[in-house]
């Protein structure tokens, strides 16, 4: 009984870490996309640093926010995928916005 809660435990604090490295270097790559944007002030690199930051960081902060609140798996589930779909959507007008 108690090696099996100790196993949740262990299982949770590694998805946890798993998520947060996620999120570190996803605003990583964020970053250098917003470092090209400033560089050459190209819109197309800002939406990519905002859609890549969404898809990373984030899913992390909606996630852990829900997760704080105590709501549901449903609403977890959903308020991750708000973002992602968000994110995704933002990629998507960064490759195809005209120059």
């Amino acid at each position: 009984m108690i090696i099996d809660s100790l196993l949740v435990i262990e299982l949770l604090s590694v998805g946890l870490i798993a998520r947060g490295v996620t999120a570190i270097v996803g605003l990583f790559v964020a970053m250098l996309a917003y470092r090209g944007y400033l560089r050459n002030g190209s819109a197309k690199m800002r939406a990519l640093a905002i859609g890549i930051g969404l898809l990373t960081a984030g899913v992390f902060v909606a996630v852990l926010l829900a997760d704080l609140a105590g709501a549901g798996n449903g609403l977890v589930l959903l308020g991750r995928g708000l973002v992602t779909v968000t994110g995704l959507c933002v990629v998507l007008y960064a490759i195809i916005q005209a120059d």
